[in-house]
């Protein structure tokens, strides 16, 4: 098995699981998405892999940033270089990769995490799985350009409900509503999700790409573009009173007292 850092690849015919190994909630960082993006891109240079599995240990696909470490006490500092911007444009190399990806969403995917769900082609969930664009509890704007992506799969009615909200969105309704694909249970969860990318790797993979390059033509670009908005508005958000607030409120569960301060 090949690994980038926290993630470890398996090659199952012509289909990789990619899966990343920080249990139980698989909190992320730059160095995180940066291997998951180095992983995508060698199988872009693997002939053999038609489909990809995006897969986590643990009890959550992703629960975003853990706003509880001390790593992350600056995360939308100003750093050009470090923190967010580093870690966004990670994901922007995710987007610009040619393979075709099923995430598998054994729990969570909270914040980033649904940012990171969101990248892939199709997404896999269990009676477990629910998602939630919580950056208005933590008093900042969404990102990992959720808010070009959320539309662009449920439309821009049920994600404004979203992300005005924070509301979690479980498997049933996730389903409704076309953010998530199949619906299985726990233990059949991970074999779900490669059984649907064999089925994509079954097809002519030349034509796969050519038809998944036509479909997110331009997609890369605009969550780029849409991630300069965000990252901007997180870090002038991240200065507010509303918004150490909101890690308080969050870290101890609790509803948040907002002032608008």
């Amino acid at each position: 098995m090949k690994r980038f850092g926290d993630v470890e690849l398996q090659t199952l015919g012509h289909v990789t699981v990619v899966e990343m190994q920080r249990p139980p909630y698989n909190f992320f960082d730059a160095a995180l998405i940066g291997s998951v993006a180095d992983a995508f891109e060698s199988l872009d240079q693997d002939v053999d892999c038609r489909a990809v599995v995006l897969a986590a240990q643990g009890r959550a696909f992703s629960a975003g940033a853990d706003f509880k470490a001390e790593s992350n006490r600056n995360l939308f500092a100003g750093d050009p270089d470090r923190g967010a911007a580093e870690l966004y444009r990670h994901a922007v190399r995710l987007f610009r990769t040619r393979k075709p990806i099923v995430a598998a969403i054994q729990g969570p995917a909270i914040g980033g995490g649904l940012g990171l769900a969101l990248v892939a082609d199709f997404r896999v969930a269990c009676e477990h799985s629910c998602f939630s664009a919580n950056f208005v509890h933590l008093g900042v704007h969404a990102g990992f350009g959720i808010s070009h992506t959320l539309p662009r799969i449920i439309g821009n009615q049920a994600a404004s409900l979203m992300l005005y909200t924070g509301h979690r969105i479980g498997p049933e309704e996730a389903l409704d509503m076309g953010l998530a694909d199949v619906l299985t249970t726990e233990e059949l969860l991970r074999e779900e999700a490669i059984s649907l990318a064999a089925d994509i790797a079954a097809a002519a993979p030349l034509a796969v790409e050519s038809t998944r390059e036509t479909l997110r033509s331009g997609l890369a670009d605009a969550v780029e573009q849409q991630l300069q908005r965000e990252l901007a508005e997180q870090q002038r958000l991240a200065a507010t009173l509303d918004h150490a607030e909101g890690v308080r409120a969050v870290t101890e569960r609790r509803p948040g007292k907002f002032t608008r301060g």
